[in-house]
């Protein structure tokens, strides 16, 4: 079915222009600014997110990670070994950063192309801010530079039109729900527990930090929380575990490589794990409550978890 989008009398060109982190800070970046784009008529392209652009349906097929989806393919798409070529060296998002940087310095091009910083001092700058509109109200071609971007309300509203978008090719699709089938040969409810611990020994000095026995006891609290019912777990780790860690609980490891493991989350019934973009995309994709973690005496309640918008930034 296709999607009426709204008219706009001042269509804009957002080109996103600072690679933001690994996958899923990328995706959720991506999802605010399609759905600021959706909501208002604008336009998008994102060469940043060349790195992971063939995991998915739309954006492995333009070179301009373009939204709304081009209804022609570019030259550069059409050339053989040319996108790849273009992807491999970053030669698109290294002239957009510079172009943005080059800008934000001289005004080179006046005031119908501008870039757009995040508002200093916030946790995080709402694109429907009235400061924002006033920036950006007499461009046609706005370079955005900063990752606190957010639009939680139009990522609401336009949920089915960026999951849409994010379709991701029919491997990893099969991938994760191969491996959800076989926990639900087993089990009735399947929890996804996301342990995050390579990067987060220091990020914020270890506070999100928590040993594997820990989310072994959380997850025992969980199974709790369904009497009676049948629950087995899917663990996405960013470091090679062990099914002996968790003891008798009914468990399935995450293998690999993190999109996969992404998606296998985003089919669970509920998800669980410190503050991380990587489960709030799961959340969000998937439509599956989550609950995030942020100390270790933090308790399992199934009446806490909720689906992720992105309106926190972790």
């Amino acid at each position: 079915m296709s999607v009426v989008r709204p008219h706009s009398t001042d269509q804009k060109l957002f080109v996103l222009a600072l690679r933001t982190g690994r996958l899923a800070n990328r995706l959720v970046l991506f999802a605010n600014f399609i759905a600021f784009a959706e909501e208002h008529g604008h336009r998008l392209s994102n060469v940043t997110f060349h790195s992971y652009a063939h995991l998915f349906e739309t954006t492995r097929r333009d070179i301009y990670c373009r939204y709304p989806v081009a209804k022609r393919r570019s030259l550069f798409d059409l050339l053989p070994g040319a996108a790849s070529v273009i992807r491999k060296t970053r030669i698109f998002y290294h002239a957009t950063r510079a172009a943005c940087v080059t800008n934000e310095r001289f005004h080179f091009f006046g005031r119908r192309v501008t870039t757009l910083l995040e508002i200093e001092g916030r946790e995080v700058t709402l694109l429907d801010d009235p400061a924002i509109h006033e920036t950006i109200a007499a461009a046609k071609t706005v370079f955005t530079y900063g990752w606190r971007f957010r639009a939680p309300d139009a990522v609401q509203k336009h949920a089915e039109t960026i999951r849409a978008f994010f379709r991701p090719i029919e491997v990893v699709e099969k991938n994760s729900r191969e491996t959800t089938d076989r926990l639900r040969q087993q089990a009735n409810i399947v929890v996804g527990v996301h342990v995050r611990r390579g990067d987060y020994r220091g990020w914020k000095e270890g506070r999100f930090f928590f040993e594997v026995s820990r989310y072994a006891a959380w997850m025992r609290e969980m199974a709790a929380q369904f009497p009676g019912g049948k629950v087995s777990f899917f663990v996405s780790s960013d470091e090679p575990r062990s099914r002996d860690e968790f003891g008798d609980l009914p468990v399935e490891i995450g293998l690999g490589p993190p999109v996969n493991d992404l998606w296998t989350l985003a089919q669970c019934d509920f998800i669980f794990g410190p503050p991380s973009t990587f489960s709030q995309w799961a959340s969000f994709y998937g439509k599956v409550p989550l609950l995030h973690l942020c100390g270790n005496d933090d308790r399992i309640e199934v009446g806490k978890f909720r689906v992720s918008f992105f309106e926190e930034i972790p």
